[in-house]
């Protein structure tokens, strides 16, 4: 839901933007840049995406995982997708993921997020798992000797 709300947020505002800045630069100057942000996404798209392909081959073949390369590879496609939509702000967002210094910021920030998240996530079930052992601990019969205090005192 939260990913949702924040996909039709963004449109809604990427949408806003284009038509505020549109009517303030012309019509065709509008088109023209909508059109040139695609291009130079796809010249972009492909010039990077030979080279990620090139470095995820040489991690492969030297036995190790190219997730490096499968983080760069999302991100073309997804700053790929976003240039071609029309808007000035998706625009922004897919030149970011196209750029490698800020693919690299973009990286850091999901992984800090999602190693909180599982963090998160790890403390939630310790707690969850706790309250399940305090409860089932507490449900039916203890098991265990009994000696009386009666008992004691006639051993003495």
């Amino acid at each position: 839901m939260p990913i949702l709300l924040f996909i039709s947020l963004f449109t809604l505002v990427d949408f806003v933007l284009l038509f505020s800045i549109g009517s303030q630069i012309g019509l065709l100057t509008t088109l023209l840049l909508v059109l040139g942000t695609g291009f130079i996404g796809l010249h972009l798209i492909r010039k990077e995406g030979v080279s990620t392909l090139a470095r995820a081959r040489q991690r492969m073949q030297v036995g190790e995982i190219p997730s490096q390369e499968l983080f760069t590879g999302a991100a073309l496609i997804f700053g790929g997708a976003l240039l071609l939509a029309p808007g000035f702000l998706s625009d922004a967002l897919g030149i970011a993921c196209l750029l490698p210094n800020a693919r690299q910021l973009i990286f850091k920030a999901l992984t800090w997020l999602g190693l909180k998240s599982t963090a998160d996530q790890q403390q939630q079930a310790s707690y969850e798992q706790a309250q399940t052992s305090r409860s089932s601990s507490q449900e039916g019969p203890i098991e265990g000797e009994f000696i009386s205090r009666d008992e004691t005192a006639r051993r003495r």
